[in-house]
């Protein structure tokens, strides 16, 4: 590997190490500093078609720090230190994306070939399993980071912060009336596991089972077999679903004898699946979406308080007042757990509209929109690929927060699907 291409590979193979340091998802925060100096050196810089979306929604972001003193009718939310951090953090992370994007699109196929960068996120895809494995296997693991160390307690304190530097195996909710422990190692938080196996899924498919020899692919069946472990015992319906339609998408875009292949493939897996233990769980979560009522509240709060900033939104999340069922709920002495969860929790787009209103929301939508219709086209098996997480993020967007480490892996997709249009082109 050119020596060019190390930030890439120490992000994506050697993320269990940052995660242990306490770093995680904030790694791709430091590694753009190494990656914003050399492609300084290396000007002009080249850059994708539609990029420009993404630019306006930085700038659009650096606006809305104008109204992080200012709170909505029907919410509330501490000022001060915690505001501005979660603010700091979200802006360095969009920052870090946009640098992380640029930098693989003007890396020559010598430096880093496409097949490499395909096979390092499927490295990932195998250490998301194996941390999913831990929080079934393991759920109570969970250790204090040096940088949770290091840093002051009024940082480390903040509860975004602490979802960041705080390595633990599970996260336990009561989804099933019981506390049920949802794998989220080597990520942030349950959700950021269900989004990031799935894209990392996809990769993992096309390195080295579409790319591979036939010890490869017997790999691949091991390595998904394992993994039906922890995407099941993550009761998460999200993952379920963007699973299932992937499964669809590629049935519909292949053809030939590899759509019968595959569809014999998906019947045999779903038999051996429906006579697993398996079945079990993923019956109860379904008759269980105890979830839905929340979100049904907390998304039509944060669309009432985006209507009072559409242009700008407020820079950063609020609180609402109340939850579902009462107004009276929030945290007490006797109580430290109660409270509502911040407002656009529930999925990125709803987050974008409370951080940078309407307009925030609809330029993310363009962009991958606009990724989607340049992109469809590319039959390869990255092409087809890279659209299909394109469209995944675009399901993600109205149940999963993008922050941290999804967002980065939503846009190396991006810049995977970029590198192939170069290579098409020239």
């Amino acid at each position: 590997m050119s020596g060019a291409a190390w930030p890439v590979a120490a992000l994506l193979v050697g993320y269990p190490v940052w995660w242990a340091l306490g770093f995680g998802g904030l790694s791709m925060i430091v590694l753009s500093v190494p990656m914003a100096v050399l492609l300084w050196r290396r000007r002009p810089v080249k850059v994708p078609r539609g990029f420009g979306l993404w630019v306006l929604l930085l700038a659009g972001y650096l606006v809305s720090a104008l109204m992080l003193a200012e709170t909505p009718p029907g919410t509330y939310g501490e000022l001060g230190a915690g505001r501005l951090i979660g603010y700091a953090m979200r802006l360095a992370l969009y920052a870090a994306v946009l640098i992380m994007v640029l930098y693989l699109g003007n890396l020559t196929e010598r430096e880093l070939p496409q097949l490499r960068l395909v096979r390092m996120l499927g490295v990932l895809f195998v250490t998301t399993v194996a941390g999913g494995l831990l929080g079934v296997l393991f759920p109570w693991f969970a250790f204090t980071s040096p940088v949770e160390l290091l840093l002051p307690e009024w940082v480390s304190g903040n509860p975004f912060v602490q979802n960041l530097i705080h390595p633990t195996a599970a996260q336990t909710q009561k989804v099933l009336g019981y506390a049920s422990p949802r794998p989220e190692a080597p990520f942030e938080w349950a959700n950021a596991w269900g989004s990031n196996a799935s894209v990392l899924l996809v990769w993992f498919v096309v390195g080295w089972w579409v790319h591979g020899r036939a010890r490869h692919k017997l790999f691949v069946a091991l390595m998904v077999a394992l993994a039906a472990i922890p995407v099941v015992y993550s009761l998460n319906r999200g993952l379920w679903i963007g699973i299932g339609l992937a499964v669809v998408y590629t049935i519909v875009r292949v053809g030939g004898r590899t759509r019968v292949a595959l569809c014999g493939a998906v019947a045999v897996a779903g038999l051996v699946f429906a006579l697993s233990p398996l079945a079990s769980l993923f019956a109860q979560r379904l008759d269980k979406p105890h979830s839905n009522d929340i979100r049904a509240f907390t998304v039509t709060a944060t669309i009432a308080a985006a209507g009072h900033s559409p242009l700008i939104g407020y820079g950063n999340t609020r609180n609402a007042m109340g939850n579902h069922r009462t107004i009276t709920t929030g945290k007490t002495e006797w109580c430290r757990a109660c409270g509502h969860p911040p407002l656009g929790g529930d999925g990125q787009l709803w987050l974008l509209m409370i951080t940078q209103g309407f307009t925030g929301a609809a330029l993310y939508v363009a962009f991958f929109l606009g990724a989607i219709r340049r992109h469809w086209s590319d039959r390869s098996p990255i092409g087809l690929a890279g659209v299909l997480v394109m469209g995944l993020v675009l399901l993600y967007m109205f149940i999963y927060d993008g922050l941290v480490t999804p967002l980065g892996l939503y846009l190396i997709s991006f810049a995977l699907l970029w590198r192939n249009s170069l290579g098409r082109d020239s």
